[in-house]
C-alpha cells in the first residue's frame, strides 16, 4: 500500500473540505497543564496543516513534519503568515529534529499510518523528558441520524479500501502498547460540519479510498451521492457530526 502518496491528487479538496479540530481541544490542553504558551510542538503527518492550525494560532512554535510534497507545500502557502510555522520534509519514523527539543507531539488525523515501533523510538528520542504525546481524530458518526446511517453505507458501498485503512482500525491494545499500558487518558469534544451539495462532493472526493474521477464507479457514485443528498438535506444542507477524540500521555 502506497501511504505516502495516496494524498497527492485530493490536495484542494483535502484543504477545503476536510473538517478542523474545535479550539477547545486546546483550552483542554492548557487546563491540563500540557500546553503552555511557550510550548514548542512537532505535528507529524501535519498534511495541509489543519491540524497545525490549530496550535500556531495560539502562537505555539510549530515544527509540521509531513512527508508529502503536495501537501506540505500546500500548507506552506496557506500557514506562510506565521512566523512560528516551520515545514519539515521527514517522517514520523525519521523527523530530523534534534533530540529532546519538543514539548508536545501532535498527530492529527495521521498515526494510524505510522510504523508504530519505529515512531515510538523517534518520538522518545525528540521529546523533552517531561513531554507529551496527543493523537487526535475526527471520529464521524456513522449512525447518529438517518443521513449518516445512510451516508456509512454509501461509502461502504463505493469505496476501494475503507475497512483496510480505517482509523477506526486503532483499538486500546495498540495505544497500551505505544504508550505503555494505562499510561494515557482519552478525551472527546463534539464537531460539525454543514454541506451544501457541492461540499459534500468535495468531502467524498477527500477521502483516499473513495473512487476520484475517472474511476470506473464515479459517475454513478455522484449520481447515488445526489440522490442521498436530496432525500437528507434540510435547508439545503446536511450535517455530518464528529466526534473530535484525543489520546494522551508520556511514552513509558
Amino acid at each position: 500500500m502506497d501511504t505516502l502518496n495516496r494524498f497527492s491528487n485530493r490536495v484542494d479538496n483535502y484543504i477545503k473540505y476536510r473538517p478542523a479540530y474545535p479550539a477547545d481541544v486546546v483550552t483542554f490542553l492548557k487546563k491540563q497543564g500540557i500546553l503552555k504558551q511557550d510550548s514548542i510542538i512537532a505535528d507529524i503527518g501535519s498534511g495541509t496543516g489543519i491540524s497545525s492550525q490549530l496550535f500556531l494560532g495560539d502562537g505555539n512554535t510549530v515544527y509540521a513534519v509531513e512527508p508529502n510534497r503536495e501537501m506540505r507545500e500546500a500548507a506552506e502557502r496557506l500557514l506562510a503568515g506565521f512566523s512560528n510555522f516551520k515545514s519539515i520534509a521527514a517522517t514520523a519514523e525519521e523527523t530530523t529534529l534534534a533530540n529532546n527539543s519538543v514539548d508536545i507531539i501532535i498527530a492529527g488525523q495521521a498515526f494510524h499510518w505510522f510504523d508504530k515501533q519505529k515512531c515510538k523510538a523517534e518520538f522518545k528520542r525528540i521529546l523533552k523528558p517531561e513531554g507529551t504525546v496527543v493523537l487526535m481524530w475526527n471520529d464521524r458518526r456513522t449512525d447518529s441520524t438517518p443521513f449518516l446511517r445512510s451516508y456509512e453505507d454509501f461509502i461502504k458501498m463505493f469505496a476501494t479500501d475503507y475497512l483496510e485503512v480505517n482509523h477506526k482500525n486503532i483499538d486500546e491494545k495498540v495505544f497500551n502498547d505505544f504508550f505503555g499500558a494505562g499510561n494515557y487518558s482519552r478525551k472527546s469534544f463534539d464537531n460539525f460540519q454543514y454541506f451544501d451539495l457541492e461540499g459534500l462532493k468535495g468531502r467524498i472526493l477527500s477521502s483516499s479510498y473513495m473512487p476520484s474521477e475517472g474511476h470506473k464507479d464515479f459517475e454513478y457514485m455522484m449520481y447515488v451521492l445526489k440522490k442521498t443528498f436530496s432525500r437528507f438535506q434540510e435547508n439545503g444542507k446536511v450535517t455530518i457530526e464528529y466526534d473530535t477524540n484525543i489520546y494522551y500521555g508520556r511514552l513509558s
